[in-house]
C-alpha cells in the first residue's frame, strides 16, 4: 500500500487487507513517500470496525528498495506520480481514495468522512483480495 505521508488511507487499507488475507506467506506493507506518522483518526475509525492498527508504523517507500512485490498499491494520485521507480515485477493498481484528513466541519462531520472512507477502502480490499489472493 503507497500513499503520500502513509498515515491514513494507506494505513486503513493495510489494515484491511491483513484482515481478509488467509495466508502466512503473504506480507502486507505500507509506506508513503513521505512519512507522517499514523494518523489518530485512522487508528479510532479501524478499531470501531474490529480492527486495530496502533501498532502500525508510518514508514517511507525507500526502506523496501530491496523487497520484491506481487503488487504495489497506490491509494492517491500523488503517490501515484511521486512513486519512485524500484525493480520489481510487481503487478501494479491503482485507485484515488480521497483523503479524510482534508474534511471540514464540525467533529461528527469529519467523523463522518473518515467513515466513508474507511468503507470504501474496505470495499476496494475485499475485492481485491477475492480477484487476487487467497481469501478467509
Amino acid at each position: 500500500m503507497l500513499c503520500t505521508g502513509n498515515s491514513c488511507r494507506s494505513q486503513i487499507a493495510h489494515g484491511y487487507l491483513e484482515h481478509f488475507i488467509d495466508s502466512i506467506n503473504i506480507k502486507v506493507y505500507s509506506a508513503g513517500v513521505e512519512t507522517h506518522g499514523v494518523n489518530p483518526k485512522a487508528i479510532a475509525t479501524m478499531k470501531v470496525d474490529g480492527i486495530d492498527i496502533s501498532n502500525h508504523t508510518s514508514n517511507n517507500i525507500e526502506e523496501y528498495f530491496s523487497v520484491d512485490f506481487d503488487f504495489v498499491i497506490t491509494v492517491c494520485d500523488n503517490a501515484k506520480e511521486r512513486c519512485p521507480i524500484f525493480p520489481t515485477k510487481a503487478k501494479k493498481f491503482h485507485y484515488n481514495f480521497p483523503d479524510p484528513t482534508k474534511a471540514t466541519g464540525k467533529k461528527e462531520e469529519i467523523n463522518e468522512e473518515f467513515r466513508r472512507v474507511r468503507q470504501l477502502i474496505k470495499e476496494y480490499c475485499e475485492e481485491f483480495v477475492k480477484e487476487n489472493l487467497p481469501t478467509k
